[in-house]
């Protein structure tokens, strides 16, 4: 609609394996790909491949950004704290416009770091196998020495990039201590 001029995206996992999430991987995208100004050689680079690939590009959008603030994003991100256990169909973090005429940004944003999904699903996974492990070695151990170590992370081997490795297991390591993923160290 023309008179558009405010955006509210939220993320929430609806449920699944386990009744609570736990919360990991946003400030991971915040601080990687949100932290830096927008840039003019940005806008130029995204417009090239756009073009090259027929995919619109709202570079009126971009430089207005860069002229009204300075490259920085009129964005709120407001987000539960990271490594919380929040029960599913709740809201994990939300993302709004703060400036009228950048209501289409959020749209962009949402595709990035919905991202969160991934290391998000590992901590959850990880965090409930803990459980599980947990519960063992207080039937069967004498002691809980050494549960930190219980699960160990060769998840480096498997995965489809380095950035995937490292930030789902620095989602193992939320847990446990014990990787051979040097990328998450």
């Amino acid at each position: 609609p023309q008179d558009i001029t405010k955006v509210f995206s939220y993320f929430e996992s609806r449920g699944g394996e386990y009744i609570k999430a736990y919360f990991f991987g946003l400030q991971y995208y915040l601080k990687r790909y949100l932290s830096t100004p927008i840039t003019k050689d940005d806008i130029k680079e995204t417009q090239e491949y756009a073009k090259e690939h027929q995919v619109p590009f709202f570079k009126e959008g971009w430089e207005y950004i860069i002229d009204q603030f300075g490259g920085r994003l009129p964005i709120r991100i407001r987000a539960v704290k990271e490594g919380s256990l929040i029960p599913v169909n709740n809201a994990l973090f939300t993302i709004e416009n703060t400036d009228n005429k950048s209501y289409w940004l959020v749209g962009y944003l949402e595709t990035l770091l919905l991202k969160v999904w991934s290391p998000l699903t590992c901590a959850t996974k990880i965090y409930n196998m803990k459980k599980i492990i947990e519960h063992y070695y207080k039937e069967t151990a004498d002691s809980m020495q050494g549960l930190d170590l219980a699960l160990h992370n060769f998840g480096d081997r498997g995965s489809s990039s380095v950035e995937s490795a490292s930030i789902n297991g620095v989602a193992h390591l939320t847990q446990f201590l014990g990787t051979d993923n040097f990328a998450s160290l």
